[in-house]
């Protein structure tokens, strides 16, 4: 049961497949896990940064004209350090969500008692609806951060110092409806992206054949997690767009939005279906990378912890083996 959790910790540590394969055999490298996370972090924040820019500018004074031009104005006014605006939140959240994502999943996969594509989307379904506790209030801190400054070289005055001072600000404000702003939107959009991601995933790799045994096992595993990043992004990418656009709303002292069906309305009205896909290039260039090597870490972790607990108990004595799927 722990396993599921142990697993999630080293795919959000970031501890690459590769490190997890030795020539001629199986060992775990420890060291360098920490930095392969903050690698991870470091290579997908700049463009998560572009896609909230991106979908919450305004339609009638737009600051950018698509995913290029927005990483190339953000340098050019910010300096690239700009694109790492609230990367302080993802930081400290990513290892706590994917250990309660993987843990859940695979512990609600056993409780549903078959391995079925329906069992697997539901078991990603429950994963993404409980790590919304963490997410929401992850998500609001790095979107508050991300836009704090827009445009500006050097900021005169911050209302935020960093990610930690901005939920305790706006706790302090708001309270926790205020920490958790955004909740229901988050929870419309996890729930099903999960169940996707985790079917996706289970699908590619019975069609691939990625068998412990295979030489390639290592691409199938990274082209299987990337695809299931992309499918799920996409299955619920407009729900992203009203997220962001109400966790941002009040930002420059003005709210706009009443709630989700306003926010969609309004949005609609205003810019037409187009809103709904607005920084869907940066989040797919990002989602590919990120999560081949998270599944992949996280795939080969357990496989190796599977195969050293059945050496320990044939070491001990007979032992029925009771087979387990990736």
């Amino acid at each position: 049961m722990a396993l599921d959790f142990l697993a999630g910790c080293v795919g959000g540590a970031g501890l690459g497949p590769l490190s997890l394969l030795a020539v001629g055999g199986w060992s775990v490298r420890g060291a360098g896990a920490g930095a392969g996370g903050a690698a991870g972090v470091l290579v997908g924040h700049p463009f998560d940064t572009v896609k909230v820019r991106l979908q919450v500018q305004s339609v009638e004074k737009p600051l950018y004209r698509g995913t290029y031009h927005c990483f190339q104005s953000i340098i050019k006014h910010e300096s690239a350090f700009g694109l790492y605006k609230g990367i302080g939140s993802p930081m400290m959240g990513l290892t706590f969500i994917n250990a309660l994502v993987f843990g859940v999943q695979g512990n609600a996969i056993r409780a549903l008692g078959k391995d079925t594509p329906l069992n697997q989307f539901l078991a990603g379904s429950a994963a993404g609806a409980i790590q919304c506790v963490i997410c929401c209030p992850m998500e609001l801190a790095k979107t508050r951060m991300q836009l704090q400054g827009t445009g500006e070289y050097n900021l005169k005055s911050k209302n935020y110092k960093n990610s930690l001072d901005c939920l305790l600000k706006i706790y302090q404000k708001e309270g926790l409806r205020g920490i958790n702003r955004g909740m229901v939107s988050t929870f419309l959009r996890e729930t099903p992206s999960f169940g996707f991601y985790f079917l996706t995933y289970d699908s590619l790799t019975r069609y691939l054949g990625c068998e412990v045994e295979d030489s390639y096992i290592i691409p199938k595993l990274l082209l299987a997690g990337g695809m299931s990043g992309i499918v799920s992004w996409l299955s619920t990418y407009p729900v992203d767009v009203i997220k962001s656009r109400l966790q941002a709303d009040g930002v420059r002292g003005v709210v706009q939005y009443n709630g989700i069906l306003d926010c969609v309305r309004k949005s609609y009205r205003e810019e037409g279906w187009r809103v709904f896909t607005r920084g869907l290039t940066s989040t797919l260039l990002r989602a590919f990378p990120v999560n081949a090597a998270t599944f992949a870490t996280v795939t080969v972790f357990l496989m190796y912890m599977r195969s050293e607990k059945n050496l320990r108990e044939c070491e001990a004595g007979p032992a029925i083996q009771q087979p387990s799927s990736l």
